[in-house]
């Protein structure tokens, strides 16, 4: 019997959001996520670049106009290995977060037994936290 041969599937490089103020941003996702800022090629105070590690790159972007209501369904999500420990270092931020149906502090328990939060960055982007394994 012949092999099939695995196709090569597209890959992730990068992740680009729009912020309003980048210094502000940069410090946000910095502080929040312990994220480790790379050398970007544009050098013209415009970009922060972060490494996520084999997932790829996030990359802020100064430029944005105003604040401007994002869909929570729309929104980037991290990993962390402990969702109460995360918590605590949202709370000692006062960082306000909130379950999938918007109710204030609150945890979401998926049926598959990961917990979740929802918070939003400077700029209001939606962001979710989880135990994911």
């Amino acid at each position: 019997m012949a092999q099939k041969e695995k196709k090569q599937t597209a890959v992730l490089n990068h992740i680009a959001v729009y912020v309003a103020d980048l210094q502000k941003a940069t410090d946000f996702y910095h502080g929040i996520f312990d994220l480790e800022i790379i050398p970007e090629p544009f050098k013209d105070g415009r970009h922060t670049w972060f490494t996520l590690g084999p997932a790829g790159q996030l990359h802020l972007i100064q430029g944005a106009k105003a604040s401007t209501v994002h869909d929570k369904n729309e929104h980037l999500c991290f990993s962390v290995p402990s969702i109460e420990t995360f918590i605590k270092k949202l709370n000692s931020k006062n960082i306000n977060f909130e379950d999938w149906g918007g109710t204030a502090k609150g945890i979401t328990n998926r049926a598959d037994g990961i917990k979740q939060v929802y918070f939003k960055d400077p700029d209001g982007h939606w962001l979710e936290v989880n135990d994911d394994k």
